[in-house]
């Protein structure tokens, strides 16, 4: 039998990325059923289950070498360098644990093909609000893509992300105008600044691409700095398409990942296997009650907040959600967006002393990605088949 996969998140606060991840893993725990291979998964920090809790549960069925491959698309130091320190602490709980530890999942050609099917489901789409008469005709070199990554104080991280978009444009989207580089926070530029230099460059429709995995909270700011730009640039059809999401296209890149970890392709938790290429840095998790604040999150949460009813109404379908239009013949009640003003309070590098720790009261009930039973949105059970649906100071990635 072969080791098991254990997914790791990074972690999050919204319950509809905690239920993507476990669907997620439900379905590569399906994929994996015939090798065999056990599934597993969790996250350092701010859901559950934990990390920790994903571990006790395999080595209590007897195994005591795991393949850990990081949901994440990029090789950010301050999300994937906890990985190395949270495994410590596991190994100092259970002394014969060892781990191979895979690459992140981008910019695999295989994920910026699934960007390019969000893409294309977005260029597709009609205006959500506009019923009167037909949306004109747009040329594609009239046609942008603004693809926003979660943003990082670690530059090479930024660059990886801004590489991705060129990558993406030569080899997905050529016949379109430009694609454009931008980010949820910590740097800059924002989802607005990337439309405002679009709608410079002569676009008449901007497609805001999400380089994120799953759907959640940066999901919806990003949608909520996009609605917040358009509310004030009616003459731009900017359109916003999905995240990657739980589909079959990315548990491909992951079992790939698994198995070039076992070949020997990952970092190995033994000492004398360690190649220095392959090594990340060994950083401890964050201190109890210390958690890196997001300088943008109070500013996002105000936007999320004043355009809740144009983001349900998107996703009030009876299948896979509909992203929002921001042809609107009714305006946003929002003030005037200052782009420069806006990305200023994305650079802010603090830190929150008084988080507290999430409550644990009794024992963390099985789940989906602990147990052999999959959950969906709601709790409900799911059996089956699951749906488809460098060199920096390390940084801090917006937790998703």
């Amino acid at each position: 039998m072969k080791p098991p996969l254990l997914l790791i998140g990074h972690g999050t606060h919204d319950e509809t990325g905690v239920a993507e991840f476990g669907r997620f893993v439900h379905r590569l725990r399906c994929r994996l059923d015939g090798l065999p291979a056990e599934v597993s998964g969790g996250f350092i920090t701010n859901a559950r289950p934990p990390l920790g809790d994903s571990i006790s549960s395999l080595v209590a069925r007897g195994h005591h070498h795991l393949i850990a491959v990081p949901l994440s698309l990029t090789g950010d130091r301050r999300a994937l360098g906890d990985i190395p320190g949270t495994m410590a602490l596991e190994q100092e709980r259970h002394p014969t644990l060892e781990y191979d530890l895979g690459r992140p999942l981008g910019p695999d050609p295989r994920v910026l093909k699934l960007l390019a099917e969000r893409l294309a489901d977005a260029r597709a789409e009609m205006p959500r609000f506009v019923t009167d008469e037909p949306p004109a005709e747009i040329a594609p070199g009239e046609t942008a893509v603004v693809l926003v990554g979660h943003g990082s104080t670690d530059p090479a991280v930024n660059a990886e992300v801004h590489r991705v978009s060129r990558l993406f444009w030569e080899t997905h989207a050529a016949d379109l105008l430009t694609v454009e580089t931008a980010y949820v926070s910590h740097t800059r530029p924002g989802v607005p600044g990337g439309l405002e230099r679009c709608r410079r460059l002569g676009a008449k429709r901007v497609i805001v691409l999400p380089y994120v995995l799953f759907a959640g909270g940066v999901l919806e700011r990003i949608w909520a700095q996009a609605l917040a730009y358009g509310a004030n640039h009616e003459g731009l059809d900017i359109r916003c398409a999905e995240v990657i999401g739980d589909c079959e296209g990315l548990a491909d890149v992951v079992i790939d990942r698994y198995e070039e970890a076992l070949a020997g392709g990952g970092q190995s938790s033994a000492p004398a296997a360690r190649r220095p290429s392959a090594v990340l840095p060994v950083t401890r998790p964050f201190p109890a009650g210390r958690t890196p604040v997001d300088p943008g999150a109070e500013r996002d949460a105000g936007l999320v907040t004043a355009i809740a009813p144009r983001l349900s109404g998107a996703r009030e379908t009876g299948g896979a959600p509909l992203t929002p239009s921001l042809v609107d013949p009714a305006p946003l009640d929002l003030e005037p967006l200052d782009v420069d003003a806006f990305e200023a309070e994305a650079f802010d590098e603090t830190f929150d002393a008084e988080t507290p720790e999430p409550e644990a009261d009794g024992e963390i009930e099985a789940d989906s990605m602990i147990g052999a039973v999959g959950r969906g949105e709601a709790g409900e059970e799911l059996r089956g088949d699951a749906p488809d649906g460098p060199l920096a100071q390390p940084g801090i990635a917006s937790a998703v």
